[in-house]
């Protein structure tokens, strides 16, 4: 009997379109933070929405709904609008603020929800169709456009949003004040956003003469940055990791006492990851290899002049753990988590932000290590699984791709049940060696669970006694 024919995906684009602000906008120049102007930041970070089919709006066009709401947001992140130029010699970015627009793309898809499987992680299936531009962790920013938006309708009814946005402009915050204010205006909301746009990058601008009243170990260049065990002809697979409430609480009980309670999910698992990570790549023991995580300054007051509420640019610092590859694997998991824990603390110190500020303008934007460098940021408190254009909540919202961070994602599992999922990417026999090395790590955890509900049960059982 032939098996059934395999869908071959496909989606068609109709002609780019440049969406300007509904209104007019002031004509200025606006300068970025030292914060933001970095050459890692010099990419388009993209986010991708899947939508399934509410028969409560049959009649109404996510195309055009949207296409209306970018227009009417950007009167208010109306730089947005504008183009990067870049100042000789120093090559500080400046927003043109000219109004031109941003890219808007109107599509339709020939397959419905159902056929992208049941579960959907970076890499998502056919991202390539669904955004814009290409996927990069560089790109060229200078005059060209800073939004590039497609709106891809589903043979089901259900349609997927893709954003692309220069990551110089804002940060995750920033990008969900964006995406929420859209959302708004898609539903009708008329006025201002509720959170109004704040650009005031003068509170993370350098001053002179540069004060740098920190380390900086994110910046420090690694020994032999050249000896890596990656490359970029690498043949890449993927696989996504599930962390439920068992297996969190399975890297718990393998913490030290003193952090056991006080480390986040964030924590563990990023602890846990980069030590499985290191042991499935093979470092030689010597090598050193890092640790890399955002710190959000909008968290407590890591500054000393706070950042305001609107605030949709750069706000984020990278803390940085290290060790050699031997140390971090021959010790146990709670040596990794201390190292993660402390330096969380390092980055989260007032002054921090400025001291990186400095550094950054000091060292006219310095380039930042790749090499046996694993870099993490955690999305599950993002709020992009809440994002409502009318139609209801999505079925995936996150990252395209896994380019170059590792993202910590709201997920579930085949059962359904609620948890963080870890997309990697890294070389096949990599990938391979890696799922043994969690399972084992997981395995570990698991048996001084079970230990500890037996010492438990015979407690109680001693105390009826």
């Amino acid at each position: 009997m032939a098996g059934a024919p395999t869908l071959v995906f496909s989606v068609r684009r109709r002609e780019r379109q440049l969406v300007a602000p509904a209104r007019p906008t002031p004509y200025e120049f606006k300068m970025l933070s030292d914060i933001d102007d970095q050459d890692i930041l010099r990419f388009n970070r993209s986010g991708i929405l899947f939508y399934r089919h509410n028969p409560s709006m049959d009649g109404r066009d996510p195309v055009k709904v949207i296409k209306a709401a970018v227009s009417e947001t950007l009167v208010h992140f109306y730089p947005l609008a504008g183009r990067f130029r870049e100042l000789r010699p120093t090559r500080k970015l400046v927003v043109e603020c000219t109004g031109e627009g941003v890219v808007f793309v109107e599509a339709d898809a020939n397959f419905r929800m159902d056929d992208l499987g049941t579960s959907l992680a970076p890499p998502v299936p056919c991202y390539d169709m669904l955004l814009c531009e290409p996927e990069s962790p560089t790109a060229d920013v200078v005059d060209r456009p800073l939004l590039f938006v497609q709106v891809t309708r589903l043979a089901c009814g259900g349609f997927v949003f893709g954003m692309q946005i220069c990551h110089c402009m804002a940060d995750g915050s920033g990008i969900m004040q964006f995406m929420t204010a859209l959302t708004e205006f898609a539903r009708g909301v008329t006025g201002a956003p509720t959170v109004q746009p704040v650009w005031e990058r003068e509170l993370l601008t350098a001053r002179w003469p540069p004060a740098i009243t920190r380390d900086h170990l994110e910046y420090a260049p690694l020994p032999d940055p050249g000896k890596d065990v990656l490359s970029p002809t690498d043949a890449y697979a993927h696989h996504a990791f599930f962390f439920g409430a068992s297996e969190i609480a399975a890297l718990r009980l393998q913490a030290p006492a003193d952090l056991r309670a006080a480390s986040s999910r964030f924590d563990l698992v990023s602890a846990f990851m980069w030590r499985c990570r290191t042991a499935a790549l093979r470092y030689d023991p010597g090598d050193v290899v890092r640790l890399h995580m955002f710190v959000n300054a909008r968290v407590r007051n890591r500054s000393k002049q706070p950042v305001p509420r609107g605030y949709y640019g750069n706000a984020i610092v990278f803390a940085v753990a290290s060790a050699s590859a031997g140390e971090l694997c021959r010790r146990p998991f709670g040596h990794a988590l201390r190292l993660l824990v402390e330096a969380k603390a390092r980055a989260s110190e007032e002054g921090y932000v400025q001291s990186m500020a400095n550094f950054n303008a000091a060292h006219r934007r310095p380039p930042f290590p790749k090499a046996r460098t694993y870099l993490v940021s955690d999305m599950t408190q993002a709020g992009l699984m809440a994002i409502d254009f009318g139609w209801g909540k999505p079925v995936y919202g996150g990252p395209a791709t896994t380019m170059l961070a590792t993202f910590h994602l709201e997920g579930r599992n085949e059962a359904g049940e609620a948890g963080i999922m870890v997309p990697i990417r890294l070389p096949n026999p990599v990938i391979h060696r890696l799922i043994q090395e969690v399972k084992m790590g997981l395995t570990a955890g698991a048996a001084l669970h079970n230990a500890e509900a037996s010492v438990g049960a015979d407690d109680f059982v001693l105390a009826k006694l």
